[in-house]
């Protein structure tokens, strides 16, 4: 007899084992299926996220922030480094450490929680009785269980380019770029969003000559024009990265000396250049292959993305959809939210997000962190509004810590003075943005913020700052 439980999520990214762990905690018998291994070829949880994605990046920017440091940051400080250098095998050990225990601890919460966890490929077989039948399949090895209730949290991959797969040699997707065994010396990136931003950036501080080729005819057209602005000029400027917009890529051909791209500049001009290593961060697509038997009537459309309704219900009964695959921004902790919510509504609660609140954070150096709506959205749409801007030069915070480029924005409306958006570039922007978060969740204006204390010194001043400035009137401006 099968396998029965009242819980089956499909897939252990964020999402996944979020929702599964949610579902145990409010008392259902509860699995989740994941087919993910590394490259030792074990069972390895947390989903692109925790094993090529978000974790990974974060700990080779921080190693490659460190060495920028020593080169050009410590002098400063009247700190005088001889004889410096750095090891790429020690800095992907080191990374693939915290990969390690990061997953590991996912499987102890499981034990934790009581959370059964099947190792293999998830399909939805079809309905017996008012079970569905689900197949865990690995390798030659074929188990089948039964869930009452469904939850598909199965991630994203990489868009390659056309007619262009990834060997991950020459040819890399995001696990590529956080695994190139030494410094390119000629390093191409299509693609100018997270991945290319905060790949391109990792190996040219570390040595490489990066040049990142971009097709929309603007530079991170979905922040803030201001953000937009300053990122643009800190990292062609500073760190000497090489930014590309409009481009229109004639053809990526990988040969034994390397990729040869040939493209056409925003000014129709063509080029031709070889270079070492290529990665191509282009978007990713909906992890959505294979995942119901034919006439099980998954709703899936031509992008590939799962239909679902306001509260990730499918038009199967007691199918639900989480993360990546369905409508929404692609992050992590979007989909772990509603894993969490539809846990809880499957318990009978009455769960709420708000993606208006949900922020957005770019790990480059400086960070870029936004939440709610930018300038040009509010323009677009006729909104009356007051802005108050403030930069991190004068912040005692960040002359302490030598990192003052950036600034933060406040947007609010112009009559109720409620907060509609809030663009941080600087240091730690992702730790400042959850302040932003909270007051938009609560409604609260941008004098609830420049009334609140902020403790000095602090970064946090500086968005102290920005909210006295919507109405005029700040003190340190």
């Amino acid at each position: 007899m099968s396998q029965q439980f009242d819980v089956v999520v499909i897939g252990a990214g964020p999402g996944g084992y979020i929702a599964a762990i949610r579902a145990a905690q409010l008392g259902f018998s509860t699995a989740c299926i994941d087919e993910f291994k590394n490259k030792e070829g074990n069972a390895s949880l947390g989903g692109t996220c925790l094993n090529v994605g978000c974790i990974p990046s974060k700990a080779l920017l921080e190693s490659s922030e460190n060495w920028e440091r020593i080169e050009h940051k410590f002098a400063a400080h009247g700190i005088t480094v001889e004889g410096a250098k750095f090891d790429v095998a020690k800095m992907l050990e080191r990374k693939n450490g915290i990969v390690s225990k990061l997953t590991q601890g996912i499987g102890f919460l499981f034990k934790k929680n009581k959370v059964t966890s099947l190792h293999g490929h998830g399909r939805i077989l079809g309905r017996n009785g008012d079970r569905w039948q689900l197949e865990v399949a690995d390798g030659d090895k074929t188990d089948v269980v039964e869930a009452t209730h469904v939850i598909i949290a199965t991630g994203s991959t990489p868009r390659a380019f056309p007619g262009v797969p990834f060997d991950n040699e020459l040819v890399l997707d995001n696990e590529g770029a956080l695994a190139i065994p030494a410094v390119p010396k000629k390093l191409g990136v299509i693609g100018a969003g997270v991945i290319g931003l905060e790949m391109g950036s990792v190996w040219k501080r570390l040595g490489a000559d990066v040049t990142v080729l971009e097709a929309a005819p603007g530079f991170l057209l979905a922040a803030d024009e201001a953000v937009a602005k300053e990122a643009h000029k800190i990292f062609t400027k500073d760190l000497g990265l090489k930014i590309n917009t409009s481009v229109k890529i004639a053809k990526v051909e990988p040969g034994k000396k390397g990729v040869k791209v040939e493209y056409a500049d925003s000014e129709g001009k063509d080029h031709s250049i070889t270079f070492d290593k290529l990665i191509v961060a282009i978007g990713r697509v909906p992890n959505t292959w294979n995942l119901a038997a034919e006439g099980v009537g998954l709703p899936v459309d031509e992008r590939g993305f799962i239909a679902v309704d306001g509260e990730c219900r499918t038009s199967l009964p007691n199918v639900w959809a989480i993360g990546d695959v369905v409508r929404g921004p692609m992050l992590a902790h979007k989909a772990s939210e509603e894993g969490v919510a539809v846990a809880e509504r499957i318990a009978g609660q009455h769960p709420h997000i708000d993606f208006n609140t949900v922020p957005w954070v770019i790990y480059t150096s400086p960070e870029m962190a936004w939440v709610g709506k930018t300038e040009q959205q509010l323009k677009a749409e006729g909104v009356d509004y007051r802005k108050g801007q403030f930069p991190f030069s004068p912040n005692g915070r960040a002359l302490g810590l030598g990192e003052v480029a950036g600034f933060c924005k406040m947007l609010a409306d112009a009559k109720t003075d409620r907060i509609l958006g809030v663009h941080i570039i600087g240091p730690f922007a992702s730790e400042l943005i959850a302040e932003a978060v909270v007051a938009m969740e609560f409604n609260a204006s941008s004098e609830d913020i420049a009334r609140i204390v902020h403790a000095h010194p602090s970064l946090s001043e500086s968005l102290h700052e920005a909210a006295l400035g919507v109405d005029k009137r700040g003190l340190h401006s």
